[in-house]
């Protein structure tokens, strides 16, 4: 039973003699099969080696992850995929050459027996990616195993952009955390999976818009469980009605079957034209007041002087999405420090990042959606 959680501090970009320690015994802890917070450029995961089930159950045990939602395998260097994956086709390595290391997860058919089954949840395919972050390769790197590392938080609830944040969920439950200060995109990384040659599939939308794919590679379709989130530009949306039922079945990605991302309060995300949204908010906002909830409202730079709530929180900018991505997991952990029992999210653009934006938020409301 884990009692005290090893912490040390890596400044980015730091090679000083602590640092190096530091990074040296954090990367000790993995190789022995311990489990290790870390910083990526998305969000912190939570690493283990990806080859020790018995390491691998430690993640799930520590997050209460369900046992079917597979894990991401993170690496240092290309070379890592020997024995991983089998041979890489010319869309994944076009993929890997432009994204590489970045926050795009690319999954692929396995080597049998080359991870734990809980990493990959049974399947016969493992999701893997290198991380543009100077600490999370060169722990990777150090341990010189592949590393299995879902975000570091409780399961359910919004996902680490800070040490604090993994320190909330998770303290006393890991072996070591190694912070690295706040992380850059915020959201988790995109993940696809090719379906031809030159045609990929986006299974969660994050780091990596469907645009930039679209750049490398000719088709990129959005997966049946991302249809209503608003159409993107030139890429095609599978409808919902042809969604399969998915209760009885592992997910080939993280983020696809659960919920995800939830504050405490109860969320309602809703879309539509600026002005009805807010007025619909508001309206409902003064209705809860009455009945003596404590109400929020999770809202943009450019409208955060439009409500009037027990709590307005700002995730960013509706003219710098990107902002927005950075701030949301902090944004809707503020609603759990304030004791907000009722919160309204508004809705974004679903173009580039809006997209990844626009899943989170619905899967932090259980997909409870208005549209006005």
């Amino acid at each position: 039973m884990i009692t005290k959680t090893s912490t040390w501090q890596v400044l980015p970009g730091a090679d000083d003699r602590a640092s190096q320690e530091a990074i040296a015994e954090a990367a000790q802890l993995l190789s022995g099969g311990g489990v290790v917070a870390f910083p990526t450029e998305t969000v912190y995961g939570l690493g283990a080696d990806a080859r020790q089930t018995s390491a691998v159950e430690q993640v799930f045990a520590a997050k209460g992850r369900p046992s079917d939602n597979p894990l991401i395998v993170h690496i240092a260097d290309e070379s890592q995929l020997e024995g991983l994956v089998q041979p890489v086709g010319d869309t994944e390595r076009a993929l890997m050459r432009r994204f590489w290391p970045g926050p795009l997860t690319i999954v692929m058919p396995a080597v049998p027996g080359a991870v734990s089954p809980r990493v990959t949840a049974g399947l016969d395919t493992v999701a893997v990616r290198m991380p543009q972050h100077d600490i999370a390769l060169r722990l990777i790197a150090a341990a010189n195993c592949p590393v299995a590392a879902p975000s570091a938080n409780r399961s359910g609830r919004p996902s680490p952009t800070l040490a604090d944040h993994v320190r909330e969920d998770l303290d006393g439950r890991i072996d070591g955390l190694v912070d690295g200060g706040p992380t850059g995109v915020g959201l988790e990384s995109t993940v696809v999976m090719t379906e031809a040659p030159g045609v990929v599939r986006i299974l969660r939308p994050g780091g990596i818009t469907a645009e930039q794919l679209q750049e490398v590679v000719p088709t990129v379709l959005l997966d049946e469980t991302l249809a209503g989130l608003g159409n993107v530009q030139a890429v095609e949306a599978v409808a919902q009605a042809a969604a399969p039922d998915q209760s009885q079945s592992a997910p080939r990605s993280p983020g696809m079957k659960y919920a995800h991302y939830a504050p405490r309060g109860t969320m309602l995300l809703v879309s539509g034209e600026a002005d009805a949204v807010l007025d619909y908010i508001q309206r409902e906002v003064d209705a809860a007041s009455a009945r003596g909830e404590v109400t929020g409202v999770l809202t943009y730079e450019e409208h955060q002087n439009s409500f009037a709530a027990d709590e307005v929180v700002v995730c960013g900018s509706l003219e710098k999405l990107e902002t927005a991505a950075q701030g949301l997991y902090a944004a809707l952990r503020e609603f759990d420090v304030r004791g907000v029992e009722r919160i309204w999210a508004e809705a974004c653009p679903s173009d580039g990042i809006g997209l990844a934006l626009m899943n989170r938020m619905a899967k932090a409301a259980a997909n409870q959606i208005v549209y006005v």
